[in-house]
């Protein structure tokens, strides 16, 4: 590919707030593109994996490949993008490609929406020159909208507005108040982007409806890749996979250079070096090709077996180059925020969750975790997440993908201690098995976060009434129109990554969305919460909560043991403790058979003999009995 073909490249990535259409949208541009026949057309076609087709979210960016004609009968420099001038452009779309038309290359990377996987759309937009910013009709701009918009804004691509599900709307039907909606959403859009209302797109992705407006601004405002394929190979990994008969498949934007199968390659932060065994791009299954040259996005099959060599955010060059270029920046490494303890079921399960994790990290740059032991559970890890949905989409893929049976700890955020006596600072943990005994703690700090909800005017009251039990701060209260509100609050962190998001979405009837940042740390009073059941310490219930909440919290773990442990054949007592004191129990009752249901009248005594019997046998199992938890126990009590 020559500097000339290299101008018909564009990049460009779709990014939204969740549920906003941006799948939907990535099928029609499949298939207006050509790029998927009609008859294996699927909904959410980009979406891989089996977890994100039950959600209905995205998970995992996908990269995909279209190729697209722009007539040359059509001068695209002169096109306003109002109704009018594209009624010139469409009848040339409907003939299909002919030899008139320009061919540019489109390579998409799809994005999640969901504010747990914001690295991977920070990975994405790092790799493209443009990003499409979605925005649903209904709703409006959203918290992740805004988030998503800083992260492109900061990357400096050009952002082509577009109003999705103009569907919704049937303006024959319901007359001028579906109208007055959407100009209320082109409105909001058109202050947050400083840009004109005319140059906001307005389609139907669900039914095509001016899809084809989009591609033609993708190929009119995105520029082309600037990379000069004379220059020495730099590729910015964005993403990897492991196969195993390739190796590491490492997922590269090509910044200078071109590459080809056979090179001898090397991660310049790992220094390891690798044959290039296979190279291609995503269609949005793998396709071989010959190279891949600067401004292209691909794929390179590494050999690698050691999936931590390939990192992403890594350059990669010629090996015989390696001393002559400068790396490219990579992306900041994500701060995890919410920490949870992966143990196996079965403690023979260890090793193969050990390769698992590191299978999954390298599909997961965001994942972070560590070897830790239990006196109860055995070995296993401490892990690191974005958020609990992060955390829940982790488990589910080691379950499905990997076929373990998991035990995970009751979720965590990280804490900073202040120990007496003490000169080396201050010490991090994540876990309430790593608190020392209280009388050795000058101070505990926990993480603050800066927290931006935006919701409906009409749904603001029950919102603040929800943000007063945070024990946080308000900050200010801003409004984007007459009725939607921004709302500013700091909170811990703690107090915002179990259910707080499922209680939002509830009191505003689905309506109001949420982002969070971290801020920093501040002390607290804050107590270790223990929990025994049969008398003995189970680690994976154990928690660090605010002195202010632990009777209410101990109150609620004992009773939700109470519904979730199976009954036994003895009673046993569920304990909640804090600092040596046990402040709250329930007691599972036992299991009892009816031993006199045999004996009709006669001597009250016989029955007597057997129930005393029966009773000196319950006492006995008590004293010998051990409680065996069952891993979806922990899976049920710990997840509100």
């Amino acid at each position: 590919m020559n500097k000339e073909q290299i101008q018909k490249i564009r990049n460009f990535s779709i990014i939204s707030h969740i549920d906003h259409g941006k799948s939907t949208l990535a099928d029609r541009l499949l298939e207006l593109t050509g790029t998927i026949e009609k008859r294996k057309m699927r909904a959410q076609f980009l979406d891989m994996m089996d977890l994100e087709r039950e959600k209905g979210i995205t998970i995992k960016l996908q990269p995909v490949r279209m190729e697209y004609r722009a007539y040359s009968k059509v001068d695209l420099s002169d096109a306003s993008f109002t109704q009018g001038s594209f009624s010139q452009i469409r009848p040339y779309l409907r003939q299909g490609r002919d030899s008139q038309g320009q061919l540019y290359i489109l390579n998409l990377i799809d994005t999640p929406g969901h504010v747990d996987f914001s690295y991977e759309v920070s990975r994405s937009l790092a790799a493209v020159e443009g990003a499409v910013l979605l925005v649903d009709a209904s709703q409006g701009v959203q918290a992740q909208t805004l988030a998503n918009l800083h992260l492109a804004q900061e990357q400096n691509l050009v952002i082509i507005p577009v109003v999705n599900k103009i569907d919704l709307f049937d303006q024959q039907r319901a007359g001028t108040e579906d109208q007055a909606q959407i100009d209320k959403i082109i409105q909001e859009m058109s202050q947050l982007l400083n840009v004109s209302a005319e140059e906001i797109i307005k389609i139907s992705a669900k039914q095509g409806v001016n899809v084809e407006k989009i591609l033609e601004a993708i190929i009119k405002m995105v520029p082309p890749p600037t990379g000069n394929p004379e220059n020495h190979l730099r590729a910015l990994i964005f993403d990897s996979s492991y196969d195993p008969y390739k190796g590491v498949i490492a997922y590269v934007r090509l910044i200078d250079g071109r590459v080809k199968q056979g090179d001898r390659i090397v991660m310049t932060a790992s220094n390891k070096e690798a044959e290039v065994i296979e190279i291609g791009f995503f269609r949005p299954e793998s396709i071989k090709t010959n190279q891949l040259t600067a401004g292209e996005i691909g794929y390179l099959a590494t050999g690698l077996k050691d999936v931590s060599y390939c990192r992403v955010g890594d350059t990669i060059t010629l090996s015989k180059a390696r001393s002559e270029i400068n790396p490219l920046a990579g992306y900041r490494e994500p701060k995890s925020v919410v920490f949870a303890s992966f143990y196996p079921a079965e403690s023979d399960d260890y090793n193969l969750l050990k390769d698992s994790l590191a299978k999954l990290r390298l599909n997961d740059a965001s994942l972070i975790y560590e070897p830790e032991s239990s006196e109860g559970l055995g070995r296993g890890f401490r892990c690191g997440f974005l958020g609990m949905l992060h955390l829940e989409i982790v488990s589910e893929r080691l379950k499905r993908e990997y076929g373990l049976n998991l035990i995970t700890s009751s979720p965590s955020v990280s804490y900073q201690l202040k120990i007496k006596k003490k000169e080396k600072g201050r010490e991090m943990i994540s876990s309430a098995s790593d608190l020392p005994e209280m009388d050795k703690i000058e101070e505990i700090k926990e993480p603050w976060v800066n927290l931006e909800i935006i919701t409906p005017q009409n749904y603001l009251g029950q919102v603040m009434k929800l943000l007063k039990d945070l024990r946080g701060q308000y900050q200010d209260t801003q409004y984007l129109t007459v009725e939607r509100v921004l709302i500013k609050y700091q909170a811990p962190l703690s107090e915002i990554i179990v259910d707080f998001y499922d209680r939002l979405k509830n009191i505003s009837s689905g309506y109001a969305s949420m982002n969070y940042q971290l801020a920093d740390y501040r002390a607290a009073d804050l107590v270790k919460l223990e929990i025994l059941v049969a008398g003995q310490k189970v680690e994976a219930f154990s928690r660090i909560i605010h002195r202010q909440k632990d009777y209410q919290e101990a109150r609620l773990l004992v009773e939700r043991l109470k519904k979730f442990i199976p009954a036994h054949l003895f009673a046993v007592p569920a304990q909640a403790m804090v600092n040596g004191r046990i402040i709250a129990r329930e007691t599972i009752r036992a299991l009892k058979k009816d031993v006199i249901a045999g004996l009709y009248g006669g001597d009250y005594t016989r029955k007597r003999k057997l129930l005393e019997k029966q009773k000196k046998g319950k006492k006995r199992m008590k004293e010998i009995g051990q409680v065996k938890i069952p891993p979806e126990v922990f899976l049920k009590v710990l997840k509100k």
